[in-house]
């Protein structure tokens, strides 16, 4: 059972805010289970060519990326990497692996792990966060495709949660799964009025959040169709 008991660099201006918080320029350690963003050397080594080639590259506009603010660090994103690799014929070596991507925003780090396990289980990709502070960085760093969040959170309440992802530029935008202690069935129906898909009461076991995601994911699926 997942019981309750808790920055990578950022791309875009957009990433810099969650809501109405501020989050710092500069990159931490949000545990990110499956990188996104790749440095220039990393790059290279992938590419099998020299870093200064990439950062060519990189200035002529031929591989897309961002800058990290205050520094001339070059950071390329893997969906980037990816189609530049395949316009040009080269071996991708399972970077479009196409797995999906979840962040968990909780202070509970025995939550946010149990929660790693049970997700990367299911081949989840895994990206956890304590609060608004990191989880805007997370969030920019992973382009999650579902987001589970704890609704008591004091920095981060669910209409701040729901306009950042909503209005994030995301295509499609995230998930939004509501998690919390006691959560009765009117909050989790204010939830999904707000603009959340879906909402879990503490604690769940680790088959019922996968559920749930699934059937959030599921619905995507059937929109996608109609």
């Amino acid at each position: 059972m997942l019981n309750r008991s808790s920055k990578q660099d950022l791309p875009m201006n957009r990433c810099l805010a969650l809501g109405d918080f501020a989050l710092p320029r500069t990159g931490g350690s949000t545990m990110i289970a499956h990188k996104t963003v790749l440095t220039t050397g990393e790059v290279a080594k992938l590419c099998n060519v020299a870093p200064r080639t990439v950062s060519k590259w990189f200035d002529s506009g031929q591989l897309r990326g961002y800058r990290i603010p205050g520094s001339k660090d070059r950071r390329i994103p893997i969906d980037q990497l990816v189609r530049f690799m395949r316009a040009h014929g080269m071996p991708l070596n399972g970077l479009d692996s196409g797995r999906r991507r979840v962040l968990v925003i909780d202070p509970d780090t025995s939550l946010c792990e149990a929660a790693r396990s049970a997700l990367g289980k299911a081949s989840y990709d895994v990206a956890t966060a304590a609060g608004a502070l990191d989880a805007g960085a997370a969030a920019c760093e992973l382009k999650p495709n579902v987001v589970i969040v704890d609704v008591a959170l004091a920095d981060l309440p669910p209409h701040a949660v729901v306009r950042f992802f909503r209005t994030s530029g995301q295509v499609p935008a995230p998930k939004l799964i509501g998690i919390g202690i006691g959560l009765s069935d009117a909050q989790g129906q204010g939830l999904l009025q707000t603009g959340f898909d879906g909402y879990l009461r503490k604690p769940f076991e680790g088959r019922a959040l996968l559920q749930l995601i699934e059937h959030v994911e599921e619905t995507r699926k059937v929109a996608e169709l109609i």
